[in-house]
């Protein structure tokens, strides 16, 4: 293997696959029951019934690199323990992985102050509180973050916060208590990436509305409580800005690689089930007179997805290992091209798992439309295939600029 497991990942490996087989799994219709049922503005029981008992195996926080609050692991040795978290929708919040309480607990540990750490990290790590993070606007094209609006005004000891956001994950959720939120100090800057600046606003705030749920493609609070949130004159302490003024920029690229390596770890996860699923349906099923394993086109695309699935993981793996070794600065490019080529293929393996489950696959019965709602939606968040693939084509025409 080219980037073999240590002792450790071994074993954090074998718990967490026994623990979704005692736990997870058995509990997954439950959980989309609830989902539909109680809706986006509820907390779901099975995930509170579910996170002391993962707390109680040691199965907590693992995905925290460069601290000693998390399990102390790189992002190559977490990969594939987030892999078999991305096998079913309700695994990482269970084992307090889940977004966008991982990227917005890196930011805290990164750039928040001791006083930070302390009233909204500890209980973040704690599962205690959940945390949204607000950067994407419904009046611009937010593919190009440049284009944010919203403003953060220095008024005395205080900012005064206004803008409308969406697809501001959690928001809607009654335990989201802190906001990271993304917007203008400096509109007037002649440099672009310095207009924009990072601050902590408590979701109790006078100011903030809370507008709607977010659906994605008709799922509420599965896979993603995507809302729409407005802040009218939300003030907060000056204390409360991360890092600087005109920082927000530099912040966003030191939380969203890390992030975007993890949807990538889950994805892969999720088509390594999605696969599972279309074998055992067509080996089930007889059509024209022999299994529907026995088609040739069945043949071809699960040779295809196995193939697909494999050169995405050691993608993955290369990025992780980039990011370790030389900091997400450096692996951009390594970053980029596994948020283009994860998506894509993990929507291109559900499809075809969905065509052999017959019109059964377009309903909710199989959880296929559930994973296509995920995969779908990550060609869009943490930016756009476009923006990445613009990225990965400057990366290299840079190559021969003096040719």
């Amino acid at each position: 293997m080219l980037y073999p497991m240590s002792p450790k990942v071994v074993e954090l490996k074998r718990k967490l696959e026994s623990f979704m087989d005692r736990h997870v799994y058995p509990n997954e219709d439950r959980f989309y029951r609830e989902a539909e049922e109680l809706g986006p503005w509820k907390v779901y029981p099975v995930v509170e019934e579910l996170k002391p008992l993962a707390r109680a195996e040691g199965l907590w926080n693992l995905f925290l690199p460069e601290s000693n609050r998390g399990a102390g692991l790189t992002n190559l040795e977490y990969a594939p323990l987030c892999e078999v978290m991305g096998r079913s929708h309700l695994a990482p919040e269970v084992f307090n992985c889940s977004a966008p309480d991982t990227g917005n607990m890196e930011v805290l540990e990164r750039y928040g102050t001791e006083k930070d750490k302390e009233r909204w990290l500890k209980p973040l790590l704690a599962g205690e509180i959940r945390s949204c993070f607000a950067m994407t606007e419904p009046a611009v094209a937010s593919s190009d973050a440049t284009n944010i609006e919203s403003s953060i005004v220095r008024d005395g000891d205080h900012y005064v916060i206004n803008g409308r956001k969406w697809y501001t994950t959690n928001a809607t959720d009654p335990r989201c208590k802190i906001c990271i939120f993304m917007g203008k100090t400096d509109p007037d800057n002649p440099d672009r990436h310095k207009q924009q600046s990072m601050i902590l606003v408590p979701m109790d705030t006078p100011g903030i509305e809370v507008k709607r749920p977010l659906p994605v493609f008709g799922f509420y609070g599965v896979p993603d409580r995507a809302s729409e949130v407005v802040f009218t004159n939300v003030r907060v302490p000056k204390e409360n800005m991360l890092l600087g003024e005109g920082r927000g920029f530099e912040i966003a690229q030191g939380r969203l690689g890390p992030g975007r390596i993890h949807h990538c770890m889950r994805l892969i996860g999720l088509s390594e089930r999605t696969l599972e699923k279309m074998c055992r349906r067509v080996r089930s099923r007889v059509a024209f007179g022999k299994p529907v394993s026995e088609q040739t086109v069945t043949q071809e695309r699960i040779a295809e997805a196995r193939i697909m699935i494999e050169q995405a993981r050691l993608l993955t793996l290369n990025a992780a290992y980039a990011m370790d070794t030389v900091g997400n600065k450096v692996a951009k490019a390594e970053i980029a091209m596994i948020k283009v080529a994860v998506p894509n293929m993990a929507c291109q393996i559900i499809d075809w798992a969905i065509q052999a489950h017959g019109g059964g696959g377009t309903s909710n019965d199989f959880g296929l439309t559930q994973a296509y709602a995920t995969a779908r939606l990550l060609r869009l968040a943490d930016g756009p295939d476009e923006v990445h693939r613009n990225q990965i084509a400057r990366f290299e025409l840079k190559k021969y600029s003096n040719a």
